[in-house]
């Protein structure tokens, strides 16, 4: 049975320090729905009401577009791997990028990333833990290297030119501000 909870707890927090993947979630009042699946130990627990994950290069900028328009956010961590649970947060996000004064902050309590494109600030009005027991078991065999040796092998320039070129809209047309607020 699910269970609600205003903060994060110690065991909440045990969890998903445990945790190798974690899903988010964001939409505007119109349009689509995004869930993207995130891991390259990008999560950070800041206190029990405050998150932040660090986003790196991809296909998409979705959640970037949609927290503009709707802060509204949802983290999903499920185990894998021993006892079933899932574990929601949902709360309000920012968007962190290089010329806000929090990014150096921020971007410290983070592994260095090729790549790296914002960090995710959300403030945690709620947990919710389940059951999970249908979620099926799966073993973790490692990290996959190609997100981290493409953008490498793209350096700044070629990731500033993948940013103007692929990153600046949403599937659905609303501006992301990647180029104007990382240059």
């Amino acid at each position: 049975m699910a269970q609600q909870y205003d903060r994060l707890s110690e065991k909440h927090i045990a969890f998903i320090g445990a945790q190798r993947m974690f899903f988010v979630a964001t939409a505007t009042a119109e349009g689509r729905v995004n869930v993207s699946p995130k891991g390259m130990n990008s999560f950070r627990v800041l206190d029990s009401n405050r998150v932040a994950w660090l986003n790196v290069t991809g296909s998409g900028n979705e959640t970037a577009a949609h927290v503009q328009l709707a802060p509204r956010m949802t983290i999903m961590f499920c185990s894998f791997e021993g006892p079933p649970q899932i574990l929601r947060l949902y709360g309000t996000a920012k968007a962190i990028h290089r010329i806000d004064p929090e990014w150096i902050d921020l971007l410290g309590r983070f592994e260095t990333l090729p790549g790296t494109r914002q960090i995710f600030d959300m403030h945690v009005d709620m947990v919710q833990t389940s059951c999970g027991m249908a979620v099926p078991l799966y073993s973790y065999e490692g990290d996959r290297d190609l997100l981290r040796n493409w953008a490498t092998k793209q350096g700044e320039a070629g990731i500033s030119k993948y940013w103007h070129d692929k990153n600046q809209l949403s599937i659905d047309g609303i501006k992301t501000g990647i180029v104007e607020k990382n240059s």
